[in-house]
């Protein structure tokens, strides 16, 4: 099935999900977080990228020999990823598909072959494990973040490594933030249809109190405003709550007048409640302050120590 199916909702249906694993510990759990949750009828399929010397090592006088044995390496770590979580999803009883994706003969980066991918294989979700610095955390950081969460087709989980929450039944507490968009609301739906019958909902808006040089209405202004938009948002998602039947609960949370972001609103609440998964929808915006702090979903995504759902709209949404 593709990404353009459509459940009853109208929020796109998770049927095809990719999970993207190499070496490390934090692609073995986020493979173990998918493990874990409830996804009746979705095709699984694991895939590692074996990638390009060229772009790994300082060739200098590399002979053609070395490099051909850094490419058998690189190729050989890969299968031995997809080879791992293959047997921890059949210890499971769940069926996958597996791949390598070998960019050393085709040129490229990893998060472009992992986009490619997700795109020819009409993925719904993309998963990604995530670590500080190296690693998959370089998918999700700096401009390549931006680059993944605006050229993706599809929607992007991503397990960090802070997450340290025993892995079971998931996902428990899902909390969604909102921003008065479509994006959000459609995200809200999204993540509804991920929700276990005995999972705890919790919907915020942050109200953006922090005072900025680059704002041209006074603070109390723009307070007042955010105040009625997140009234009118949470109103929403109260209904969309009345209609899966779930514990649910929603929020007005706000940001400190100085030295605070609303990224940082949303991760604080999410570790103050003890979510397992955060949802934000990929289009949110938030006035002057996109053009000083880009998307906040992909700024809360490398903030947050939860896992983090960015769910990305139906192209008629």
């Amino acid at each position: 099935m593709s990404s353009s199916e459509r459940g009853a909702d109208g929020a796109a249906a998770i049927r095809r999900i990719l999970v993207a694993v190499d070496a490390s510990p934090e692609s073995a759990r986020a493979a173990d977080y998918v493990c874990h949750m409830t996804l009746p009828g979705a095709l699984i399929r694991i895939v590692s990228v074996a990638e390009n010397p060229r772009v790994l090592l300082p060739l200098g006088s590399m002979t053609d020999a070395e490099l051909q044995l850094a490419r058998t390496e690189l190729a050989r770590d890969a299968e031995q990823a997809v080879a791992r979580a293959k047997k921890m999803f059949a210890d499971a009883g769940i069926e996958v598909e597996s791949g390598v994706i070998e960019i050393a003969r085709q040129g490229g980066y990893t998060a472009n072959a992992l986009i490619d991918a997700a795109a020819q294989w009409g993925a719904d979700l993309l998963v990604l494990g995530a670590r500080q610095h190296h690693g998959m955390m370089r998918w999700v950081e700096g401009t390549v973040s931006e680059f993944v969460t605006t050229r993706a087709l599809c929607s992007i989980l991503i397990v960090p490594a802070g997450y340290e929450a025993d892995i079971g039944p998931s996902p428990q507490r899902i909390l969604f933030a909102l921003d008065g968009s479509v994006a959000s609301l459609d995200a809200l739906y999204a993540g509804c249809r991920l929700a276990r019958p005995d999972s705890r909902l919790r919907a915020i808006y942050v109200v953006d109190r922090a005072v900025r040089l680059t704002d041209f209405v006074p603070i109390h202004v723009l307070e007042e405003a955010f105040i009625e938009e997140g009234e009118a948002a949470m109103a929403r998602a109260r209904s969309v709550f009345e209609t899966v039947g779930n514990t649910a609960e929603t929020a007005l949370v706000k940001t400190e007048p100085v030295s605070d972001d609303v990224s940082h609103a949303i991760v604080r609440d999410a570790e103050r409640w003890h979510a397992d998964l955060l949802v934000l929808g990929t289009h949110g915006r938030r006035g002057v302050a996109r053009w000083l702090l880009g998307s906040v979903a992909a700024r809360t995504a490398r903030l947050a120590r939860t896992p983090v759902l960015l769910a990305r709209p139906l192209p008629d949404a």
